[in-house]
């Protein structure tokens, strides 16, 4: 999409429209260690502050973020930190075995499936409009690696809750608005819930500007390209070697696969375990996943 399409479209109104639609269809259907990447920061009153705006989808991208699932427990034989193969509607070892252990009904084969449960990251391309901590950073494009919580608050400013709530998509170089990123420690994790949007304006008032920071997106398809992703096999060898088994695991049907992904999480729950990798934000996901496989 060329950057002019780019801004008829934002005053048409149809990359909003076109998003929540996309978001829709998916609901029914760590960052990398680089310099591309911000992260907010704390300070040392265990709070901190910034504010970033959401960047349009970059060129040959459908979607301004992408979606990624991953698993990161230890077991006996070490680490398992892998990219789950449901992010591409895969068959994912890790989930299969996860089923077969919830559905014993045991309280402890249950626990044990909340450590390894998937957990759902985003990330999208944003633009730095303040950071109290670096402020080297403002005025820049970073990539930006978030979870459930900023998701769903970028969903909610799209489509309200309200009938006299004004839609914003957060990702519109001119109708979309600044988001004020707020953090807090609540029981020693980060916690995102007073972050909100400011009120829509553009985010420069020069195109040119505009147009240099549309054509510097980094693209988001690495995310889920392939070549991020073990095969079955490759992954569920690493699985034995972790849990130091060798038990085989039947493959599900690629249809069974696709409904449980579908599962639209209900009900916030907090791993059990500390030693996690994955930052609190992006443990967001739920139990009723694995209350479907159950049923099933």
């Amino acid at each position: 999409m060329s950057f002019a399409d780019l801004k008829k479209q934002s005053k048409m109104g149809s990359l909003t429209e076109k998003l929540i639609k996309q978001v829709e269809k998916l609901n029914e259907t760590g960052s990398k260690d680089d310099n591309r990447f911000w992260k907010p920061a704390m300070d040392k009153g265990g709070t901190g502050s910034a504010v970033i705006r959401f960047l349009p989808a970059p060129s040959g991208c459908e979607l301004p973020w992408a979606q990624v699932w991953s698993h990161a427990f230890q077991g006996p034989g070490g680490w398992l930190i892998d990219n789950c193969l449901t992010t591409n509607k895969g068959q994912c070892p890790v989930c299969e075995a996860n089923r077969e252990l919830w559905n014993t009904g045991s309280k402890d084969n249950q626990n044990i499936v909340r450590d390894r449960k998937r957990k759902l990251s985003y990330y999208a391309n944003i633009y730095v409009v303040k950071d109290p901590v670096a402020p080297e950073n403002e005025g820049k494009v970073f990539l930006y690696k978030f979870g459930k919580k900023v998701f769903d608050k970028i969903m909610a400013a799209m489509k309200p809750e309200f009938d006299d709530e004004k839609p914003i998509n957060a990702f519109d170089f001119w109708e979309g608005a600044n988001f004020k990123l707020k953090l807090r420690k609540v029981e020693g994790y980060w916690n995102y819930d007073k972050s909100e949007f400011a009120e829509p304006c553009p985010l420069l008032d020069n195109d040119d500007e505009l147009e240099n920071i549309y054509k510097s997106l980094n693209d988001l398809n690495e995310f889920t390209d392939e070549k991020n992703f073990k095969s079955y096999d490759d992954l569920k060898k690493r699985l034995d070697s972790v849990l130091g088994t060798k038990t085989a695991t039947k493959r599900q049907d690629p249809e069974t696969i696709d409904e449980e992904e579908e599962v639209e999480s209900t009900v916030k729950t907090t791993s059990s375990s500390k030693s996690s990798s994955v930052d609190e934000d992006e443990d967001d996901d739920t139990l009723s996943y694995f209350q479907k496989l159950a049923e099933s």
